[in-house]
């Protein structure tokens, strides 16, 4: 069994580039797998490994001056969902386009997960999704807006077209939430900047919600998307019931693969008609590459 560990936290670095060739020799030398992304404004990815190995890289990242707070949660996996290590440099480790957002100024408040069910309950509360929309579509949390964006840095763009006037920037709850936490709290940030004035958001997300909250009192409606091979977890946080299209990568269900318009590693109903032959082809070729290293028993890597 595989433990994997989502982490993120926002504190300035000022010497990114270092911090990631430390991370990458430091994790390598543990047999770590996933992506971590490193900038100037903090931390954020998402690793496995064996669980003894976990345990100490974690406690690697926490000693890096600034990041014994790290945020993290844990769920496990039969198999390894990542193949290799990515340790990369990024400008926003979560992207939002929005230069006068910094979370390591402002963000809205935190909420612990034992007390998130009583806030969205509120009458007065506007629930927010800051996921994308395919990530929304297969589960969220009950009465929750989706702002049906298809990349994180289109929300600002949605809160300004939404019509938000001055009297629910000042009487309404704002709250908040996304899968690990990171997205939440930078949206909480921007919110802020813009003149809301109750501005909330999950601490840990909702895959610290689930860890946290029985199902028979959990608000959450559906399955977890979780940007890796798992594709989705389910409320004991292991291993749902979605597959993924690798033509867009979007989750996909039995019945979407039971589809004339399904072709394993190529394309899916959501996606068949708007990819062109030529992608088909380049897609069909990556395919066979892949069964023929699973015949060898083999993973295959792709490009890096």
């Amino acid at each position: 069994m595989y433990k994997v560990a989502a982490l993120y936290k926002f504190q300035s670095i000022s010497n990114p580039k270092e911090i990631q060739s430390l991370i990458r020799d430091s994790l390598n030398k543990l047999n770590i797998t996933g992506t971590i992304l490193v900038g100037s404004e903090g931390l954020n990815g998402t690793i496995s490994g064996e669980p003894q190995n976990i345990t100490n890289a974690i406690t690697f990242l926490k000693s890096i001056n600034g990041f014994s707070s790290l945020d993290i949660k844990y769920s496990s996996s039969k198999k390894n969902p990542f193949i290799r290590l990515k340790v990369k440099l990024k400008k926003e480790i979560v992207t939002i386009g929005d230069e006068n957002v910094n979370p390591n100024k402002v963000v809205g408040e935190y909420v612990d997960p034992n007390n998130w069910n009583d806030l969205i309950s509120h009458e007065d509360t506007i629930v927010i999704d800051t996921r994308n929309n395919y990530e929304y579509s297969i589960g969220t949390f009950k009465n929750s807006i989706n702002p049906k964006t298809t990349k994180f840095r289109d929300f600002p763009e949605w809160v300004e077209s939404n019509g938000f006037t001055d009297i629910d920037k000042k009487s309404k709850k704002v709250a908040m939430f996304c899968t690990g936490g990171i997205r939440c709290e930078k949206a909480s940030s921007f919110m802020k900047d813009k003149g809301f004035e109750d501005v909330y958001h999950l601490k840990g997300g909702i895959l610290k919600y689930l860890e946290s909250i029985p199902e028979d009192e959990s608000m959450w409606q559906g399955e977890c998307f979780v940007f890796d091979d798992r594709v989705s977890v389910n409320h004991q946080l292991m291993p749902g019931s979605y597959d993924m299209c690798h033509g867009c990568r979007m989750p996909i269900t039995d019945n979407d693969k039971a589809s004339v318009k399904y072709i394993k590693g190529v394309a899916c109903p959501q996606c068949f008609d708007t990819t062109t032959e030529e992608q088909k082809s380049r897609y069909k070729s990556r395919q066979k590459q892949v069964e023929l290293s699973k015949s060898r028993n083999e993973r295959h890597i792709g490009p890096k």
